[in-house]
């Protein structure tokens, strides 16, 4: 026991299963020590309280139980049985599953979401684990069940992942579920009086509780041309086939637009053998979310792998095989990608009365203006209590963990969201992004460590309070600032 200091981890085996042993005060917790999410080893994360956080991704497990409590991971992780014998340790026989609950008294009859990406997903699969017996419906109008959406500028793109890979749940999960899933279903307006959906197929669906989580969709901007079939966005998993399919025929791509998904596109179809070219008005790719000396170090990266940046750059217009540039010149191009943001999907909401201010406004527990009627995910905007400004931001984590805090706040039990916003990019193989926080401006940033040698924490501050960080090569660092900021700020 004294070669496990509390809050300390220890990684071993019982029998063929890696088990991750850890340390709470006097008890000792023996845990699978693999992450259920991708696989991240958990021995390298972060004991907080009695749970443990991903390395890689944030993920959140029960010491005590194995329970997944925060996305992105929804599996348990297996709890054995430890037993003390004297000043030693011994992990014992695996323990049974955690019982079933049962929702409380007084829940809503019907609860339906509209949206099936992220918080939709989450939202339902956390309904039905808090043991919510009630009618429960989803309503998408992707014709894909929900999927691992950030594997599609990654490596489902760049052609080093299957496709049974991508959905988050196999098809036989949602009738097993109870979970009526309506696919390439397209709702055309929400009657908040009279509690129903009305469906573009003149169908409706009443709801004694409503989540909008109807995310956001690609912003196609007024350049001639870029309305044709053959300028493609990413956003779908559709989306992502017709790339993958003109890929396969094309040599040349043109990027538009030199944000994260963009960037991890160019390096997907580097790993294809494309030639890539980035056009954006940047001075430096990622410069606005990143600052000067990290977006110095991405646009290296992907010179390195053979990516041309045009940068204080604009598309004049874009026609078969050619982008042309406003500063002259234009670009050759079996493929042209729009990645030039994306625009919360509010119609609907705006149309019913519901509050709309640069997405869907929502109070604490993610409450709308309408009584019964919540948002979360890309499309809903927040009072952030790290930042202390009211935010909407479109990270996939955060859209999980937002579906996650709906879900208890539409069975009765007031939970606020007040996660810090957390997100992901990997650059080929060997620039990993980790994004802790929200800062939207900042007067100062602090660098620990050597970005060149690519392990650096940058602290994004205003007014001497950090806002938010950045690591690179400092898993376990992006964790404690996370943990830090949720205790009010200490990270600074």
């Amino acid at each position: 026991l004294a070669d496990l200091p509390d809050g300390g981890m220890l990684a071993g085996q019982v029998g063929e299963e890696a088990v991750l042993l850890a340390r709470r005060g006097e008890e000792v917790f023996a845990i699978g020590a693999t992450c259920t999410h991708y696989g991240g080893p958990l021995a390298k994360g972060l004991v907080v309280g009695e749970t443990v956080r991903c390395p890689w991704h944030h993920a959140c497990f029960s010491l005590r139980t194995g329970e997944a409590l925060r996305a992105p991971a929804f599996d348990p992780v297996p709890c054995w049985k430890v037993e003390r014998q004297g000043d030693r340790v011994v992990v014992r026989e695996k323990a049974g599953p955690a019982p079933k609950r049962t929702a409380p008294a007084g829940v809503p009859d019907r609860i339906l979401i509209l949206g099936g990406g992220a918080a939709g997903f989450a939202a339902a699969e956390r309904l039905r684990r808090e043991g919510y017996a009630g009618a429960l419906t989803m309503i998408s109008d992707d014709t894909d069940a929900p999927y691992d959406r950030p594997n599609l500028s990654k490596d489902y793109l760049a052609g080093e992942a299957p496709e049974d890979w991508i959905p988050l749940r196999p098809p036989s999960w949602y009738a097993e579920a109870g979970i009526e899933l309506r696919l390439g279903a397209r709702a055309a307006g929400i009657d908040p009086r009279g509690r129903r959906v009305l469906l573009a197929d003149g169908g409706e669906l009443s709801f004694d509780r409503l989540l909008i989580a109807t995310g956001a969709e690609p912003f196609r901007p007024p350049i001639p041309g870029a309305g044709a079939p053959e300028v493609l966005t990413l956003r779908s998993l559709r989306d992502c086939r017709a790339i993958i399919a003109r890929a396969g025929a094309a040599q040349r791509a043109v990027l538009v637009g030199a944000g994260f998904i963009g960037l991890e596109v160019a390096a997907a179809l580097r790993h294809r053998g494309l030639e890539v070219a980035v056009v954006a008005p940047d001075r430096r790719p990622l410069e606005r979310v990143l600052g000067p000396p990290f977006a110095d170090l991405v646009r290296q990266v992907h010179e390195a792998h053979g990516v041309a940046f045009h940068l204080g750059e604009e598309v004049a217009s874009i026609a078969p095989g050619q982008v042309a540039l406003k500063g002259g010149g234009s670009l050759a191009a079996d493929l042209v990608i729009l990645g030039t943001g994306v625009r919360p999907r509010t119609a609907l909401a705006e149309a019913a009365g519901i509050a709309v201010e640069n997405g869907i406004l929502v109070d604490a527990h993610l409450q709308t203006n309408a009584p019964g009627i919540l948002a979360a995910g890309d499309v809903a905007r927040w009072p952030d209590p790290h930042s202390g400004e009211p935010i909407r931001v479109e990270h996939w984590v955060v859209a999980e963990r937002m579906g996650q805090a709906a879900a208890l706040n539409l069975l009765g039990r007031p939970e606020p969201f007040k996660d810090v916003p957390f997100f992901w990019s990997r650059h080929y193989d060997e620039l990993t992004i980790d994004y802790v926080g929200h800062a939207r401006s900042w007067d100062e940033i602090v660098v620990e460590g050597d970005i060149a040698a690519r392990r650096a924490v940058l602290r994004y501050r205003r007014d001497g309070r950090t806002l938010a960080a950045a690591t690179l090569g400092r898993d376990r660092e992006n964790l404690r600032i996370e943990a830090a900021m949720e205790m009010g700020g200490a990270s600074n």
